[in-house]
């Protein structure tokens, strides 16, 4: 039986690549791709609260059009402000 860890990271992933808008699915997806696997228990929480975050919201914080709440201006945030979409190479 998975650990109760892994089973959250499974949900969190699944939820990252199915947004409800194709740039956040992306965007989310290959963040989660990339660093799901390093988050601790309280970087998986930072993220799952931010996926409760509207996408345009969302989107609009990481391009910076509109300031990061103090409430979601957590490590998780801040690394997924950080992260640059690379498209897979064919």
């Amino acid at each position: 039986m998975p650990a109760p860890l892994d089973i959250r990271r499974r949900q969190v992933r699944f939820r990252c690549w199915h947004r409800g808008t194709r740039e956040m699915d992306l965007l989310l997806g290959r963040f989660a791709d990339e660093h799901l696997v390093d988050l601790t228990e309280e970087g998986l929480g930072q993220l799952e609260a931010l996926l409760e975050a509207p996408d345009p919201q969302l989107y609009a914080w990481y391009s910076g059009r509109e300031p990061v709440p103090a409430t979601y201006d957590t490590f998780v945030m801040r690394l997924f402000k950080n992260f640059r979409f690379t498209p897979p190479q064919p």
